[in-house]
Formats: structure tokens, sequence, C-alpha cells
């Protein structure tokens, strides 16, 4: 139970303070490109990079939906022209801005020994020995992707478990920041060494492990808006929550932050970290827009499910069975947010031979009704992503995940 001296954050409003920080509770406006994307990446703090393109890739996706006008070349080129990003790791593979970077010396230095000893278990290789003869390769070859390092020997099987220790010594050689990744051949990447990729200001500054947990603590409560001590140390993972939690005792005493009840769904209070200044930060908040927007499965309002579930009371654990009845998590069904709440999944598959959007099922949350109104925003939306993904049809599959499109007042325009 929160203690009633504590000040309170109603459950409409933490939603609110939530989406804007990150960046779906404005009108989506924007070029989208330069200057404007790297601000919506920076905004963000990172942007989560999967192969997954059943629409479209999940970094793109994320990016379009807070920038209509964005296209995939243009993160290609502050990526890999201007060195304005660069891609390592968070919770899992992201871009992330460049100016970050020295704050990830400290995951580097915390991953090595882990990543070596876990890979030379794995592949029955000597890691470090391994390594060093991967990096010296690439020293004199130049960038290697996976293929091309040990091109005509003969190589393991794909998946993780079974990777060929070359393979192997690169992740290891990029995670702990002695190779970055320079561009991608058809999402292929290719890994040169950092000196060469990294501009040196980024590489040679040293900033101490404190000012770097300050640094990542109150970035991520300000793109958060609000977070416990785990929260907070899951952002980024970069320290342990247990570093995390000893910040926040110290940040507590000298009011760097305040401690605030913020309401669930269900009515129950959760005692968060919040800037000092977070009631003037609310006052100042846009009213949201009722527009209707398709998120992608790896959106970072998506990420933590707990929260999302504990602030939208939506319960986002899909799981998809194959014929062969091996699980595999949702990744084609999409969630649909309006507004400050979601109002259901829709399952989405891109035929590119066919120039064809297939609606695969849809799953409205209860209570939701399909009217004229809404009917005409998601149709509208699905426009948006269909010209986004270069596709020119539109079906509804038949069966009964689609029964409730199908059978709605209002039809979608199907092309």
């Amino acid at each position: 139970m929160a203690d009633p001296a504590l000040a309170t954050l109603d459950n409409a409003t933490a939603r609110r303070l939530f989406l804007d920080r990150h960046g779906l509770l404005r009108r989506p406006a924007g070029p989208g490109k330069g200057d404007d994307l790297a601000q919506v990446i920076d905004q963000l703090g990172f942007v989560q990079v999967d192969s997954i393109n059943t629409l479209a890739r999940a970094h793109d996706h994320i990016l379009f939906a807070r920038r209509p006008a964005y296209r995939p070349r243009a993160l290609e080129l502050l990526i890999e022209r201007d060195r304005r990003m660069f891609e390592n790791w968070t919770h899992d593979a992201a871009v992330i801005p460049m100016g970050f970077y020295p704050h990830w010396k400290h995951r580097f230095d915390r991953r090595r020994a882990k990543l070596v000893d876990g890979w030379s278990q794995r592949t029955g290789t000597d890691m470090a020995t391994e390594a060093a003869r991967v990096k010296d390769i690439i020293a004199r070859d130049g960038a290697q992707t996976t293929r091309t390092i040990d091109a005509g020997r003969p190589q393991n099987g794909g998946g993780w478990w079974d990777w060929a220790p070359s393979k192997a010594a690169m992740e290891v050689l990029w995670q702990t920041g002695e190779l970055a990744i320079c561009h991608r051949q058809n999402f292929s990447k290719a890994y040169d060494l950092a000196e060469r990729v990294i501009p040196a200001d980024a590489r040679e500054a040293q900033i101490p492990r404190d000012a770097s947990i300050n640094w990542a603590a109150m970035g991520a409560l300000d793109r958060l808006g609000f977070a416990t001590p785990t929260e907070l140390a899951r952002f980024w993972d970069l320290f342990s929550i247990a570093e995390m939690s000893d910040w926040a005792q110290s940040a507590r005493r000298d009011t760097r932050v305040a401690e605030v009840a913020v309401i669930g769904r269900d009515k129950a209070p959760r005692i968060s970290l919040m800037r000092p200044t977070w009631e003037e930060d609310i006052a100042n908040l846009p009213a949201p827009l009722p527009r209707l927007r398709i998120l992608s499965p790896f959106d970072p309002v998506i990420r933590d499910r707990a929260r999302l579930s504990r602030l939208f009371g939506f319960d986002y654990r899909i799981e998809v069975f194959t014929p062969a009845a091996k699980r595999v998590y949702g990744y084609y069904v999409f969630p649909i947010l309006e507004g400050i709440r979601f109002t259901g999944r829709i399952d989405l598959k891109a035929n590119r031979a066919t120039s064809t959007l297939h609606i695969q099922g849809y799953w409205p949350e209860p209570g939701v009704k399909l009217g004229q109104g809404r009917m005409a925003a998601l149709a509208a939306e699905l426009e948006r992503l269909m010209r986004f993904a270069g596709l020119a049809h539109l079906t509804i599959d038949p069966g009964p995940k689609t029964e409730l499109l199908r059978a709605a007042p209002a039809r979608l325009a199907l092309g």
C-alpha cells in the first residue's frame, strides 16, 4: 500500500506521460530524416533492430509510427555516412545515438569475460585466440561479414547454438567494443575495427562509472516518465539492478528525484521515481490525439509487457503455434493504439510478390466496437502502412480470426 502522504499520479495522466515520452501523444509530423530523425531516436534513447519483416523491419516500423515521412534510407545515412548512430546492445540489438557511446564502454568491460567464456563453451574453441585471429584478418583485409571472414572454409549451421567459431568471435568483438558495424549488406552485418567506424571523440572519451550510472538513470527516467530502480536498470541494460537501487537511494536523499504513487489500470498504486519537476511537466502535456496507430511488436512502448499491462490493462502475451506445434511469439500480431489506450491486435502479412497486404486476424479489446469512425481510422492507418511498405492491395483472409472485421457494418476498402 502506498504511503498516503505521497503524491499520486492518476492512471490516465500516467498513460499520457508515458506515451508522450515515447513520441506517441503528439501529431506525427516532421521530415523523418537528418536532424529530425536523430532527434526522434535521441528521444527514444535507442531503436531496437530486428530482421522480422512481415510488414517492415522492426526499426523502420518504429520510426515510421512517429514520422510517417520516414524511409529506411534516412536511417542508413545516419549510421553509415554521418556516423551519428552506432549499433550495439541494450536489452537487444539496437541503433543508439553516437553521443552515448562512451557510456557503453562500461558495458563492454562488464560483458567481456562472460562472452569469451560462454562462446568458448558453446563452440568448443578458445574464443580469446579465435577473436584475436578474426581481428587480425579484419585489420589486414578490411570489413568482413560472417560469410566472407572464412570464405571457403566449412561452416556450421545458422542457428545461434551452432555458430562457426569465427561468427561467434565477431559477435564477441562487436559486443565488447573492439569491432563496430560499419554497414549492412541485405541486413547482414559488416564488421570493421572500431577505430575505423566510431569517431575519435566518442571512442576516446572516458566517463567515470558513477557519472555514467547517473546519466543512465536520469536518461531512463526522462524517457519513461516514471520508473522503479529495476525499470531504470533494464532500460539500457548498462548497469545492474543493485547499482541502480544504490543510485536511487542517493538520488532520493539529495532530491534529484521524487517518489510518486502511480496508479495502474487496476487502481493499484506503484511507488515510482520521477523528476522533481513532474507536476510542471504534466501541466505542459498536450491533449492526446484520437489517431489510430498500428505499432510494431518491437515498439518501445510494448517492450515491457508487465508495465504495459499495469498501465493500460493490455495483455500482449500472444503466442502463435506453427503447424509443427513449435511455439513462436506473436511477431506477426501488431498492437493497435488509439489515443491513450490499446484497443486491439491485428495480424498482418505482406506478400511482396503480389504487392498485397493480408489481414490474417483481428482481435479487439473487450468493449471495443467497430463503428464507422473506428473502421475509417483503421482503413486510413492501413493505407499509410501500405504506402510505406510499397504495397498496392489489401485483402482480408476468410476464417474465424477475421470474422469481426468482415461482419462490421462499415467495410474496409479492398484493393
